[in-house]
Formats: C-alpha cells, sequence, structure tokens
C-alpha cells in the first residue's frame, strides 16, 4: 500500500492542496476554488484533484494521512458574522463582573490625531455576564466555598435565554480548578445543551483578563469548529489531523476540544513549510513573507525554529495561547488603492477579496487594487493559474488611468506608487518582527511565498538591505506543503510566581505537565514522546515577562541557574541592559511549559537536475520596470539547477509571478528555489 500525505489549506481565494507520495519521492500540488459559505466543499473537491493528478489509482480512505489548515475559527471571529458572538455568555467570579470592561489600557499605534479612543465591543456584553459566589486565593486555597445554589441559578438563566457556549473563569483557578469544575457539572445538569469551556483547560495561568478572554474565544469559536469537523468527518469517512497556532497538528478528534488552538492554523503552516524550504536550501534562519490576496503574513525563523509567543491576538481580541509569532498587514493583491481626504494616495488595508476583486478580474470590481497596477505594468500575465482565470487587462488600464487622472500623475507613476507603498507596507511588517525583536533585518534572507508573496520581492531587498530572497517552487502551495511537515505538539503550562522556587515544588509541576502531554500522545497513537521545557520569567517589579527554553535533565540548583543565565542573555538581546548578579533586581519566575512532541517523518525535497544550457525564454510583452521595455518572460519548469536570470524579465509559474527588476538576478539553486539577489 503507498504512503501518501495529503496537505489541505483553506484560503480566502483558493484551496491549496500538496500530495507527497513517500515511497517515491513525488510531490503533485493543485489548487481549487474556496467555498466560504462550506470550506468542507472546496476541502473534498481539492483532494479528490489532488488525488486524480496523482494517477486516480487510490481512494480517500487508502491515504495515510490528510493534514488540514483551516480558517474557519478566524474567520468566525474577524468577520463578525451575524449571531458571532450572540450565543455567548461569561461565569465569573463574584464581585469581578467587569474584568472584561476594565480590560487593559491599550491604545493601538497611540492617539494619533483623535481626542479620544473608545474602547472596541466586548465580546460578551455585561448583560450576558454572571457570577457566582466562592473565592480561592493565590496559592488555590479556598477562602470561601463554592456556591452550588447559586450556581444553578446561573446555569438555568442561561438555558432560558438560548446561550449556548459559556465560557467559565474563576479568579486564580489557574492554581486550583476546582471550582470551575464544579461550575461545569451544574452547567452538563441544569443546561446540557451548551457548550462551556474553562479557563482552568484553555489558559492556566493568571493574568484574569487575558484568561477570560482567550477561554471565550475558545467558547465562541466551539459550536462552528464541531460542526464543521464533524461535516468533514463523515465526508470524508475518515480521521485527519487539523493545524495548530503553536507550529503543532491534532487529530479533529481532538481539536474540537480546544479549537483556540487553530486560530492562526493557515499562517503558521506557511511559516513551517518555508522554514524547512530555507533549512534545506541551507539557510536555517529567514524572513517568511506569504502574500495573499487579501493581507501579508510575516515570520521570523531563527536556527531552523519559527519564532512562537503568547501574547497574540485574533482581531480585537488577545489570544494568549502559544502562536507562532507572525504580523499581519493587510497588503496583499486585492488591497485597494484610494485617495486620503488630503488628496495623497493610499493603499489598503481594505481589500476587494475575491468578490468581485480587483477590476481586472471582470466581477464587477470598480476599485484599482495592487493586482489591477502589477497587470497595467505588465508584471503578471494576462490571466492567473496558467490560463484558468483571464484577466482584464485594458479593464485595468482604464482604472490606473481614471486614478490617475485624479492625482495628477501619469498612469505609469500611479501604478509604480501604488506597489511602492505596498511594498513599504510590506517592509514595516518585516521590521516588527524583526527589528522589534532585537533582531537586525539584513541578516535574514526572505523566503517569498504565496499568490502574491514574490512579485514584490526585488522591491523589499532594495528597502530593507536584504541579502537576498528566495521564491520557493509552486510558492502558491507552500502552506499546503508545510502541513506535512509538522509534528503533533501539545502545550501545558502552569503559573508559580517565586523569587525562590523550590526545585522539588519546580519537579512536581514539570512531572504534571508532562503526565498531561503523554496522555495526550497516547491518544494520538504516539509510542514515541519528545517533551520540551520553557519558562517565563522577569526581574522583580517588572510587568511582563521572557519566555526562555529550560534544559533536560534534574531540576536541582545547576539547572535552576542554567534556566536564569539563559534569561538574562535573552533579555540583555531584546533591551539591550539586564541585571545579572545584581541583588536589587532579582529574578522571579513566573510560569512553567511543557511542549509534548510526537515527531512524524517529513518529506524529502529532492535536488533539481542541472541546467544543460542557458535557459530559452518563452515569449516578450511589454513590461513597466524603470521604463516601458519588451522582456523576455521564462516558464519556471524549464529552469534547472544552476539556470540564471537576469533582470529585466519575468519568471511565470501555475501559481505564482516573480518579476525580475533591473539590476536584479535570480539563480535556480539544487533544490529549486530561485534565489534573488541584487547585483548593485
Amino acid at each position: 500500500m503507498p504512503s501518501v500525505r495529503i496537505g489541505v489549506d483553506t484560503g480566502g481565494t483558493f484551496t491549496d492542496v500538496v500530495l507527497v507520495d513517500e515511497e517515491t519521492g513525488q510531490i503533485v500540488t493543485t489548487k481549487t476554488p474556496s467555498t466560504p459559505a462550506n470550506p468542507a466543499d472546496g476541502f473534498m473537491a481539492g483532494v479528490h484533484k489532488v488525488l486524480e493528478a496523482h494517477g486516480g489509482s487510490l481512494g480517500v480512505d487508502a491515504v495515510s494521512a490528510i493534514v488540514h489548515g483551516t480558517t474557519v475559527a478566524t474567520n468566525q471571529l474577524l468577520e463578525d458574522r451575524p449571531g458571532g458572538t450572540s450565543h455567548l455568555g461569561f461565569v465569573t467570579t463574584e464581585g469581578f463582573e467587569f474584568v472584561l470592561e476594565i480590560a487593559r489600557q491599550s491604545v493601538p499605534d497611540g492617539y494619533g490625531n483623535s481626542y479620544f479612543w473608545v474602547k472596541p465591543p466586548r465580546i460578551v456584553p455585561v448583560g450576558r455576564v454572571r457570577t457566582v459566589g466562592g473565592r480561592l486565593d493565590h496559592l488555590g486555597r479556598e477562602v470561601r466555598p463554592f456556591d452550588e445554589e447559586g450556581a444553578v441559578e446561573v446555569a438555568r438563566w442561561f438555558a432560558e435565554r438560548g446561550i449556548t457556549a459559556v465560557g467559565v473563569c474563576f479568579l486564580h483557578s489557574y492554581a486550583n480548578p476546582e471550582h470551575e469544575r464544579r461550575m461545569r457539572d451544574v452547567l452538563a445538569r441544569e443546561h446540557p445543551g451548551a457548550v462551556v469551556s474553562l479557563s482552568s483547560d484553555v489558559l492556566r495561568e493568571y493574568r484574569e483578563y487575558e484568561r477570560s478572554v482567550t477561554t471565550l474565544v475558545d467558547a465562541a469559536v466551539k459550536p462552528v469548529m464541531r460542526r464543521y469537523i464533524a461535516n468533514l468527518s463523515e465526508r470524508l469517512g475518515r480521521g485527519f489531523s487539523v493545524m495548530k497556532s503553536n507550529g503543532g497538528v491534532l487529530s479533529a478528534a481532538e481539536v474540537v476540544n480546544q479549537p483556540i488552538t487553530t486560530v492562526l492554523s493557515g499562517p503558521a503552516a506557511g511559516a513551517l513549510g518555508a522554514a524547512m524550504i530555507a533549512g534545506t536550501a541551507g539557510r536555517p534562519s529567514a524572513i517568511t513573507l506569504d502574500g495573499g490576496g487579501t493581507s501579508t503574513d510575516v515570520a521570523v525563523v531563527v536556527d531552523g525554529e519559527p519564532s512562537l509567543t503568547t501574547e497574540g491576538s485574533i482581531g480585537r481580541y488577545p489570544c494568549k495561547i502559544p502562536m507562532i509569532d507572525i504580523v499581519t498587514v493587510g497588503a496583499g493583491g486585492g488591497s485597494v488603492a484610494w485617495i486620503s481626504p488630503e488628496g495623497t494616495l493610499k493603499v489598503g488595508p481594505r481589500s476587494a477579496g475575491a468578490d468581485p476583486g480587483p477590476i481586472c478580474y471582470a466581477r464587477g470590481g470598480t476599485e484599482v487594487t495592487v493586482t489591477d497596477a502589477h497587470v497595467f505594468l505588465g508584471r503578471v500575465p494576462p490571466h492567473l493559474l496558467g490560463g484558468e482565470i483571464p484577466l482584464d487587462v485594458a479593464a485595468a488600464r482604464a482604472g490606473v488611468e481614471a486614478l490617475a487622472g485624479k492625482l495628477g500623475l501619469t498612469p505609469e507613476r500611479c501604478a509604480t506608487g501604488i506597489l511602492e507603498i505596498s511594498a513599504f507596507n510590506q517592509s514595516n511588517a518585516i521590521r516588527q518582527i524583526t527589528v522589534k525583536r532585537g533582531l537586525d533585518v539584513r541578516d535574514f534572507p526572505l523566503v517569498a511565498f504565496g499568490g502574491s508573496g514574490p512579485l514584490l520581492a526585488c522591491r523589499l531587498i532594495d528597502i530593507l538591505g536584504l541579502p537576498a530572497a528566495i521564491v520557493p517552487p509552486d510558492p502558491g502551495n507552500v502552506s499546503a506543503f508545510g502541513l506535512l511537515t509538522v509534528d503533533v505538539k501539545n502545550d501545558y503550562v502552569r503559573t508559580h510566581v517565586s523569587r525562590d522556587p523550590l526545585p522539588g515544588l519546580l519537579a512536581e509541576i514539570f512531572a504534571d505537565l508532562e503526565a498531561q502531554a503523554a496522555a495526550a500522545l497516547d491518544r494520538e497513537g504516539f509510542a514515541r514522546h519528545v517533551y520540551v521545557r520553557s519558562a517565563d520569567l522577569r526581574y522583580y517589579g517588572q510587568a511582563y515577562e521572557v519566555r526562555v527554553p529550560a534544559p533536560e535533565g534534574p531540576l536541582d540548583t545547576e539547572w535552576r541557574g542554567v534556566v536564569e543565565e539563559r534569561f538574562h542573555r535573552e533579555h540583555e538581546r531584546l533591551y539591550g541592559y539586564g541585571y545579572r548578579g545584581d541583588p536589587r533586581h532579582a529574578v522571579e519566575w513566573v510560569n512553567l511549559r511543557v511542549s509534548g512532541v510526537g515527531p512524524i517523518s517529513r518529506p524529502k525535497i529532492a535536488r533539481r537536475t542541472p541546467q544543460a544550457d542557458e535557459p530559452s525564454p518563452v515569449a516578450t510583452r511589454d513590461v513597466y520596470y524603470e521604463q516601458w521595455g519588451r522582456t523576455v518572460v521564462y516558464r519556471r519548469g524549464d529552469l534547472g539547477a544552476g539556470a540564471v536570470v537576469r533582470g529585466p524579465a519575468v519568471v511565470e509559474e501555475y501559481g505564482s509571478t516573480l518579476p525580475v527588476h533591473p539590476g536584479f538576478t535570480a539563480t535556480m539553486d539544487d533544490y529549486g528555489n530561485l534565489v534573488v539577489v541584487s547585483d548593485r
């Protein structure tokens, strides 16, 4: 029986599919239109299409593994669909009903030009918040007993009003989950139709506001994720796995119990796929740039691993779960060019999306987008997906000319201005993920992928001083490929605030976390378990922590010293100073973490056949770089290892296009990547 694995990444415009045959090493890629009304339709169409492309001899039941990157949970939060959170209720400790209203004082980008800043609407309005008596202290000791009668009244109140998803977050439940578990039992008895999320299950660490919102996000997406997973499982007739935000995967049967872990499912897969591609090409550290139709997702890979954070957010909701550190900017192919009240040209963040899409899609779009600018300048072909989707070049030209007339610019200057603004928007996202994290952007090559990712690669090299840009083969399918490179991974955390933690107590907490990880990996069927420890530390008096890896071995004084030394070094790298050896600034331990990993076999990227002679262009067309000129066009599939394309030129393939500007060279490496460098 052939060992075949399939990765399916559902995007806003296309569902990307990659098949890996582990016996032959064959990698098959394809795309199919996404179906936002029911993403499972596009998923199934993509699976059947890639199996046909593989030869058509296998059915879905014969595939050894299917891994899915989904946007279902993310869209539920970002799109504010009717009824998106109207089914949601919140239970907290008596006297703390306004924890969501108090929140944090966090003014985005300063006050700007506004005299006032109004906090965004809460995920649960105060009218759907209920409290229950009972109280624990910060060590988990019971101060007042749990109010069983009050809990029954609350459960019945939710049932009477049809509130079908409930988040429960009691004060200090990270130290002792007993009261929350009793509340869950009451809800199960009095309101069995409700789905319930407990903060002690979702995020067992302190900070009540972040823990409350994270728990409510989990509860909000549970119903829709359970319906989607059940529908997909029934249609597949088999199990599958789902990509998580932390860079791991989990079986669909398990992920329905923790759907919040999927909120960055697709972008996380892209960062991991790009990390493997860059590492194979001898570049273990890189910046990844995933350019789509609506936005661009940027991450940084250091020594083969994408950076992680626990300070992420989805839309306006903070989600304090481990996730790959991704910065998203509204700079995609569909980003709209518009004129500000001051009369200046702006691009994004609003997008034309896939429907109606850019003007050149000829689906009723009337606003000029980044894609229209590329089409007008000849930098992309007059079609998408190898001719499957024709583009209306004349309509794009008319749109650019009309916008240019309003600005008093030539059409060429207007179009290049649109692309320049988009490139600077992307470069700002890259600076945010590097410079603001204490990294020098000039040390990292850029891995540009996604349908629109490679289009501005040359400009980003110039703007940021990057050493190179790497464009993988089939760049539009890198996220789907990344799904097949991922281990099963679960994260567990426990708050333990101490300036002098006892080794015995640390060992006890880590042992408990590893036992939870082991149980989950056993359920997933893994005989081999890998446990990765880390800890969050800070200087006493600081408000936030720095996460550092913790070594294996006995948890003695020497082990503690190693972790604290790592903290000093990381603090110095991030902030430029540290207090090593200063008794006035003691190190305080805050959170202990364990990641349980079930390793998988990763696909191998085959070497390419060397280029026998000079590559031959397949066509020429008029392209505007610094001026209009007849420009050679290459088909990427015709290029072998060592092939060199000197700008000005255009390299086209099924899912994307690489414009090679004058003064740049693109060289095919041994693994099929086009490595772009500046000749200046």
